[in-house]
């Protein structure tokens, strides 16, 4: 068996980030310290918050006045920072600096009265932030080509779009394709994919062309790491796992030539327990 790593993988500068503020914090805070939704989707970094003492919620009601509360890197909409606002909360933001601008550019666009196109994933929670920048109801999602095929804009000249940052940069491009297709007036734009979520899935790309089975480390929750699985099941079989316990015996075999990468939120030790499971076992 021969084992070949992806390069680049594993934490974006974003994710890095966000967990450093939020271990400095359970160093120097007073605990607990209440972390609104996933900081970054990944399974093990949660537990090992955990573990020092992170509350994580979903419900701004579940934490109490006057407490330490961080923003996770997706970002919140600006009624979740209104109400932390009035429960006199201690904020920390870790919010994502590509998600930021993409916040500033929506709020823009919302005070000029300008209809706003977000495409992304429903539920998503850095959707939820981005959608939640927008005053009104002229911001519309866009997940796929028939989100298209349904739209309708009053004026598509002043028309600007704006991407989620984890999605597959192959996919947007055809939804932007089809954008300006359906309306020739729409400006010309850039998308918001992150510069680190296109190289690791140009990294798939390559790592494909060597072996004949990939391994994606990373949380099913996560965005980038089933964008990286789904890119990597375009050539070969792939599998998305949190830790090397979840994988099978009987899905490889010794000559086989496997690929390995890691999701942006996924730590590189895992890379490396990886590794070392398909040492012991072949």
């Amino acid at each position: 068996m021969k084992i070949i790593l992806a390069s680049p993988r594993g934490f974006c500068s974003g994710v890095k980030h966000a967990i450093d503020l939020a271990e400095k914090l359970l160093r120097t805070e007073k605990k607990p310290v209440y972390i609104f939704h996933e900081l970054v989707h990944n399974q093990t970094i949660v537990n090992e918050l955990k573990t020092k003492g992170a509350v994580f919620v979903d419900d701004m009601t579940e934490i109490p006045d006057g407490s330490v509360v961080i923003f996770s890197a997706h970002g919140v909409s600006k009624k979740i920072k209104q109400q932390a606002e009035q429960k006199h909360l201690k904020i920390f933001d870790a919010t994502c600096a590509i998600v930021q601008h993409i916040h500033r550019l929506i709020q823009r666009v919302s005070a000029e009265k300008k209809e706003c196109l977000l495409i992304g994933h429903a539920k998503h929670p850095e959707v939820e932030g981005a959608l939640g920048q927008y005053d009104g109801e002229g911001i519309y999602l866009i997940e796929n080509l028939n989100g298209v095929a349904q739209l309708i804009l009053k004026n598509p000249a002043t028309c600007i779009y704006v991407t989620q940052t984890t999605l597959s940069a192959d996919e947007t491009k055809n939804i932007i394709a089809a954008l300006h297709q359906k309306f020739p007036e729409l400006p010309q734009q850039s998308g918001n994919i992150c510069h680190a979520t296109q190289e690791r899935q140009n990294a798939v790309k390559e790592l494909a062309k060597q072996a004949n089975k990939i391994i994606v480390i990373g949380s099913q929750n996560s965005s980038n790491s089933t964008r990286l699985k789904e890119l990597a099941e375009q050539f070969c079989p792939a599998f998305l796992v949190d830790s090397p316990q979840e994988l099978s015996l009987n899905d490889f075999s010794e000559q086989d030539i496997i690929g390995i990468t890691a999701g942006a939120s996924a730590p590189e030790k895992l890379v490396q327990e990886t590794i070392a499971w398909f040492q012991k076992n072949f």
